[in-house]
């Protein structure tokens, strides 16, 4: 079966679609096949464009983001607003006609793990319908040891047991940033648990790539 990664979070904005499009570009480089998908978004689609941009043209906007709504809530209330809705099984058929292309694929969520994407369905029923890797991406800072154990718990036993989590540093390390990754140790193997560094105020994927410790950390994020 083909490598499939679902980017998930503990919330909204702590960083899936730098960590996807880091991912795509670092395979790209690597000469692997990959599609980067955020098939279904609300708000803006900012997100989707730096996949895009990220892929070089391997997908079309619209194939990286079929589905997209204007107000800036959970994707499956914007679609009520707009008289629209997604089932799982057009989500899952888009995704899966995109895998049998490409030799890896990524796939991150909206939101949360548990948020609504449509009727009925959120990011875990689409993780484990694809049976695929989760990695749950979190901001270091105090409390999160919290929420990704919640998140953790919410995943079917034997996809908790492959999900890998990636700790995106704030650009204010606060009292708990040094000692999150150490506290999750106790609950969660060592070797799935990986940290970026600050990549500034304003993302640069070939900037944050030229990083030796970023390229490292996507090396093992990927055969961790």
């Amino acid at each position: 079966m083909k490598p499939t990664y679902f980017i998930t979070g503990t919330d909204t904005g702590v960083g899936k679609t730098v960590l996807t499009t880091l991912l795509a570009n670092f395979l790209r480089a690597r000469g692997v096949k990959v599609a980067a998908l955020k098939p279904i978004c609300s708000g803006n689609r900012d997100d989707a464009v730096l996949l895009y941009d990220a892929l070089n043209g391997a997908l079309t906007l619209d194939e990286i983001n079929p589905w997209h709504f204007r107000a800036a809530i959970a994707p499956a209330l914007a679609a009520k607003l707009e008289k629209k809705s997604v089932t799982r099984a057009q989500l899952l058929t888009h995704i899966r006609a995109t895998q049998k292309n490409f030799d890896v694929t990524l796939v991150e969520g909206a939101g949360g793990l548990l948020s609504p994407l449509g009727k009925d369905f959120n990011s875990r029923d689409l993780i484990t319908d694809l049976r695929a890797t989760p990695i749950v991406v979190a901001q270091n800072k105090l409390g999160v040891v919290n929420h990704i154990l919640l998140t953790l718990e919410a995943l079917p036993k034997n996809l908790r047991a492959k999900t890998k989590v990636v700790l995106m540093s704030p650009p204010k390390p606060d009292a708990a940033t040094k000692s999150n990754a150490k506290l999750l140790e106790q609950f969660l193997a060592p070797e799935k648990i990986f940290a970026l560094p600050w990549l500034g105020k304003k993302f640069q994927l070939k900037a944050a790539l030229k990083n030796p410790q970023v390229r490292q950390t996507l090396d093992d994020v990927l055969t961790g």
